[in-house]
């Protein structure tokens, strides 16, 4: 029996008591007990007694003091600070109590656990249900007939909305002696909860449960969870967090003051419960940043609460049960939250922070109880003790890394955190890492087992000490027994590993290549440690490298039956991790390295052990960027990159192709391939089949761009393999959902769904490279349907943006809309309603394309127009679509406009309507929206300026437009914002003086004034969008460039270098470790802030310089031109009163634009005539 098992009885007294309580508010004595009720303590009864007194509470200085970190900083803490409720620590009146955990406490009446004040009575009073009748329905849900189960799920979801439904869940809970039906019934509630608590997108139309139910709910859910075990208490937690997130503190003010009083009590279960809730508040307020309210009264909650936090660890560390490692395990978890943002004034206290880095450190160096060590590694890892361990070594890490370490707060203006990180690193920093070296120490003697994430955790920290020169002054003298010893025996194959080699290819590829996931695996860690290292303390390098080569050179020289092949695997592991270093500029071995790897790598492509023979493969592929100096070593290489691509070892076929990518570069390797790349796409495809490795889809992709004339006759069937390989990815995606059943939000992305999205990167580049082969293009269009379809149809939402650029691709591609396409517009228009209207910026593209290349269709298919419109009305009338989202839909409105002049006369009306009433109800913030709302308008002048003078006229609407557009043409920064102010201004100087409205004639002359400062601006903005296009255009053909990180110093190239001689402060600046904690910090204030950073949004750039556009075709100068001529022609006087009112600056202006247009012409004409002369040429020619 389990001591669990053992406070069960009390445990259910505790809760019956409880219950009575919140049903009378009075206490009464339990006649049926056999022991007389303790009497709470003056301690007890000292508790407060009004909602949200913990915001009030002083919390006095802790009592104990360190004045240095030494060998005593592991000294138990026996003098524990008092909390604000002035409870014992886990002990009664006793003289001498039982350790907590250690053996059962006490039984305890229910008077031991104090109930907390409630800001106002609930009794269970709802409308009266068949509490019984429920309780049948949820035994029936678990009833093996799936015609029973289903006819009482039915009827569970018909009556889940009558009010009172949620307290007949907690009454069965309450009661229900059957753990398959309490199961049932919490995970019901869960769901319930997560439903109807708070209206979401996910389940917009679920009814919500009634204010005074979940008033009921609070009061009742901390005594249940109190008194719950194992898997209800599990299902509970998400319960607790989700109302949380929504209620506290205004609707649940008196939840620290229960909290508290369970942390405060003497049983084991109550404790824990109290230690899930303050876990809960922790999680809840972990994104809260210094600037805002939230963050203040968390730092209350912290004050008031954590002493006894600390006070409970402090018993804990001494304890061996199961239970104990379970508390410390969540303890630690907490301070973690607590901390994840931002590091109180409170636990900067010196005091407060010396006690629990030593509860940290007693945690790290704590022997694991044997019952925590089970056979299974990862089944050890599980383990509350090595939970609680991790989370040690997190804190840890996390103290020095954000707060500790000096450099990490070289740009903040708080004395008190620059103080914090000197004494940090100065006291505790050390200590840390002596705790760290010892634990390591056991580790390699094999005296004691470190989990993954303690040696991923151990190994971030030296890669952090690094850098600080007084923490690079303790590391280096261990630096290379740690090399040795440690960061190489992480680094080579476990015994593991190679099974999963050799028996579970699949399952090995993911772990070693699926960087995203295995970014936290001790052997990444390791790495990183490496290239920190070796980029930070250069010569480094050397001792590294003498070290791999004394293992290849032992192998080397070795019997075959005494080579230690797992050791050599580990060191090329090794140097290809430092190739970026090695192969730096001014690097002094960076031309030795082409014959280490003739030597020492070649002979492994054919080794007898397939991990070596992959390995040779990734080998190559890390040192990609040496120019080999005998062209025949690159050939060597590449015949036996294509052996090992037919080898039988899967993974040896995946890194052998991956490796062939980056040999491309090449010319002779380019050369050798082109008559083969239809083979080796084969081969590609077939292992994208075989194992699900996103990498693979690059391969194949930058092989489909660079072969792109040598595929072409293959494109067909390569588009069906890929569509085939795409579907059966979907399937198992799809499958996948459906197994975690309703519980899960969103769909399941995991490799299959980045491999999917990798297949589909690459269709889209083969649809590019078939522009010139329009009947290809239209026979892969019919073969991709089904991707298009399956994708849209099943809703995967993550695979949304590469479907609309394979539409895009197509579309643009062909310049024309085939029926095929017109149906993937039916699709996406049916998924834009579906509830997508939040991608309409990836549909974008591809919309443009139908408005544009299907014009002429469109005309004959109002149907379509009206989708359109509808598209673009639903984003201006759904209010949970902001500013940025709708610019997308004044784009696509413009598209229309321009595309389909004549022919949208009637949502011309719409379109001004939707700009003006925005522009006019509110100060638009985001000056990119502002500018689009205003261009739907000159976008509509430019329609029709007759139409639209007479909308503006008719709403009242024509002088605050123009007072805006004129008021704002210097924001008009882009080519084609000022193009189409000046085409829409030569529109409204081609009307007649009488059919100007009298509110603006007095205005008139300003249109030529605003002109003229657009051609003023015209070429800079000319010249900006040529540099924007060469920059989206430039592919850079050289070697690549390492970057300065990786560039050697003169004094660093010496071999011979016996030790470094004191470090300048070079490496004390701000590394780029300290810039991402920032741009995190950034992140995470602006996600505190629950705002978008507008001013990300006010630059226009150059969006759409690659987007097609019929103003592209408009020469600006020469429409200006014709439309001033054709002014002073008709309307001579009209025209001289206008220009009476120009500037000699401006009438100078418009002259140069004059002379500009006739210079074009001049030039347009030369163009034509040279094309007209050279046609026969051409055409014999061919």
């Amino acid at each position: 029996m389990t001591k669990l098992e053992t406070l069960s009885p009390i445990i259910s007294t505790v809760y019956i008591a409880v219950d009575l309580y919140l049903r009378s508010r009075a206490v009464s004595s339990d006649t049926n007990s056999k022991a007389s009720p303790a009497q709470p303590s003056e301690r007890t009864r000292s508790l407060p007694t009004q909602p949200g007194t913990y915001l009030d509470a002083a919390t006095p200085t802790p009592a104990h003091t360190h004045a240095h970190i030494h060998s005593q900083y592991l000294t138990p803490t026996h003098a524990v600070p008092p909390s604000p409720w002035h409870a014992p620590p886990f002990r009664g009146n006793t003289v001498d109590p039982p350790k907590i955990l250690s053996s059962p406490p006490a039984p305890l009446s229910f008077l031991s656990i104090p109930i907390p004040p409630s800001p106002r009575h609930h009794p269970v009073n709802s409308p009266k249900m068949d509490t019984t009748a429920i309780r049948g329905l949820l035994a029936a849900s678990l009833d093996p007939d799936a015609d029973t189960r289903r006819r009482a799920e039915i009827q569970l979801k018909q009556i889940e909305e009558h009010p009172g439904f949620m307290d007949v869940l907690l009454e069965v809970l309450q009661n229900e002696q059957d753990n398959s039906v309490r199961l049932s019934t919490v995970i019901y509630i869960k769901n319930r909860v997560n439903r109807g608590w708070e209206k979401s997108d996910h389940n917009p139309n679920d009814t919500q449960i009634a204010e005074d139910e979940k008033a009921r709910f609070r009061d009742r859910l901390l005594p249940i969870m109190a008194a719950s075990q194992g898997l209800v208490r599990q299902q509970l937690i998400p319960v607790l967090q989700r109302i949380l997130h929504f209620d506290f503190p205004e609707k649940w003010p008196n939840f620290m003051d229960y909290t508290m009083q369970l942390l405060n009590t003497n049983d084991a279960a109550s404790v824990l419960a109290g230690l899930q809730c303050l876990l809960a508040i922790c999680r809840a307020y972990r994104f809260k940043s210094s600037d805002g309210d939230n963050r203040v009264h968390f730092d209350k909650i912290i004050e008031a609460s954590f002493p006894r936090l600390l006070a409970i660890c402090n018993e804990l560390i001494a304890q061996e049960s199961d239970e104990a490692g379970e508390m410390l395990h969540l303890a630690l978890k907490a301070y973690k939250h607590a901390t994840w943002l931002e590091l109180s004034a409170f636990l900067r206290a010196q005091q407060t922070n010396f006690g629990w880095c030593t509860v940290f450190l007693q945690t790290v160096s704590k022997a694991i109880p044997a019952s925590a060590m089970a056979d299974d590694s990862y089944e050890r890892e599980k383990h509350h003790w090595w939970k609680a361990k991790k989370w040690a070594y997190f804190n840890l890490n996390r103290l020095f890394i954000r707060h500790g370490n000096p450099q990490s707060v070289t740009n903040t203006k708080d004395e008190d955190a620059v103080r914090f990180a000197k004494e940090f690193s100065a006291t505790i920093a050390p200590e840390i890492l002596k705790h760290y070296l010892a634990e390591i120490e056991k580790w390699v003697a094999k005296t004691a087992w470190l989990s993954r994430p303690c040696l991923s955790y151990t190994l971030v920290f030296l890669d952090e000490s690094v850098r600080p020169k007084e923490m690079w002054n303790h590391l280096k003298p261990h630096l290379q027994n740690l090399v040795m010893h440690f960061v190489f025996p992480v680094l080579c194959l476990s015994e593991e590993d190679i099974e999963k080699f050799e028996d579970e290819p699949d399952e090995y590829l993911h772990r070693k290549l699926n960087f995203y996931e295995e970014a936290s695996a001790p052997d990444v860690a390791a790495t990183n440690f490496l290239v920190g290292l070796t980029k930070n303390r250069r010569k480094q390098t050397f001792e590294i490298l003498k070290f791999v080569n004394a293992v290849v050179n032992e192998y080397e020289q070795a019997p075959e039956d005494k080579k230690n092949h797992i050791a050599k695997e580990g060191a090329l592991r090794m140097i290809g991790t430092l190739a970026p270093v090695i192969l730096g500029k001014k690097s002094p071995i960076a031309d030795q390295v082409e014959y280490f790897l003739v030597r020492y790598v070649f002979p492994e492509f054919t080794s007898q052990q397939g991990y070596l023979r992959a390995r040779a493969c990734d080998t190559i592929e890390k040192f990609e960027q040496l120019n080999f100096q005998d062209q025949n070593n690159l050939l060597t290489i590449y015949r036996h990159i294509l052996d090992c691509m037919a080898d039988v070892a899967l993974p040896v076929r995946v890194t052998a192709a991956l490796a062939l990518q980056p040999l491309i570069r090449h010319d002779i390797i380019r050369t050798s391939m082109q008559q083969s790349i239809p083979t080796i796409m084969q081969q590609l495809l077939k292992l994208a089949n075989e194992a699900d490795i996103d990498a693979l889809a690059n391969v194949m992709e930058d092989f489909v761009e660079v072969f792109a004339t040598e595929l072409t006759p293959f494109a067909v069937a390569l588009s069906e393999q890929l569509r085939d390989t795409y579907l059966r990815i979907v399937r198992e995606v799809l499958d996948k959902n459906k197994d975690n059943g309703e519980d899960e939000f969103g769909d399941y992305l995991d490799e299959k769904s980045i491999t999917a999205l990798g297949v589909l990167q690459t269709i889209g580049t083969l649809i590019l490279t078939l522009e010139s082969t329009p009947d290809v293009l239209l026979h892969i269009e019919a073969v991709l349907m089904p991707v298009i379809q399956v994708t849209l149809e099943n809703k995967l939402y993550d695979l949304y943006n590469e479907v609309f650029e394979i539409i895009d691709s197509c579309t643009f591609a062909a310049k024309g809309i085939s029926p095929t396409m017109w149906q993937a517009f039916e699709l996406i228009h049916a998924t834009f309603k579906a509830g997508a209207e939040l991608y309409l910026e990836d549909m974008l593209p591809a919309l443009d394309n139908f408005v544009q290349y299907g014009a002429g269709q469109l005309v004959q298919k109002p149907e379509y127009i009206e989708a359109l419109f509808s598209m673009i009305s639903d984003m201006f009338n759904d209010n949970k679509v902001g500013g940025v989202d709708r610019i997308c839909a004044c784009k696509l409105a413009e598209a229309m406009m321009l595309n389909l002049r004549g022919n949208i006369d009637n949502y011309v009306l719409r379109f001004i309507e939707f700009a003006m009433t925005v522009l006019t109800a509110q100060d638009v913030k985001v000056k990119a929206y502002k500018i689009h709302l205003m261009e739907l308008v000159i976008n509509s002048i430019h329609y029709n300026p007759i139409l639209t003078l007479h909308i503006l006229e008719t709403k009242g609407w024509t002088n605050r437009f123009f007072s805006l557009w004129f008021g704002s043409m210097s924001n008009f920064t882009r080519v084609h914002d000022k193009k189409l102010c000046i085409v829409a201004i030569a529109a409204l100087l081609s009307l007649k003086a009488d059919q100007v409205p009298q509110s603006i004639a007095v205005g008139w002359p300003r249109l030529l004034q605003g002109v003229t400062e657009l051609f003023k601006t015209l070429p800079a903005a000319m010249k900006n969008r040529e540099e924007a296009l060469r920059d989206d255009y430039h592919l850079d053909a050289g070697t690549y460039d390492y970057g300065e990180e990786d560039e050697w110093a003169e004094d660093e190239a010496n071999w011979n270098v016996e030790d470094e001689p004191e470090e300048e402060e070079t490496n004390e600046g701000r590394d780029e470790s300290t810039a991402y904690l920032e741009f995190l910090n950034e992140e995470a204030q602006k996600f505190s802030r629950g705002v978008d950073d507008i001013e990300s949004e006010d630059d226009l750039g150059e969006d759409s310089v690659l987007l097609e556009s019929p103003l592209d075709k408009v020469d600006p100068y020469q429409l200006f031109s014709a439309t001033l001529m054709k002014m002073e022609e008709e309307q001579p006087q009209f025209y001289q009163s206008l220009a009476s009112h120009l500037t000699a600056e401006d009438q100078a202006a418009l002259q140069g634009v004059m002379q500009k247009a006739t210079e074009n012409a001049q030039a347009a004409q030369l163009a034509l005539a040279q094309q007209q002369g050279a046609a026969p040429v051409n055409g014999g020619a061919s």
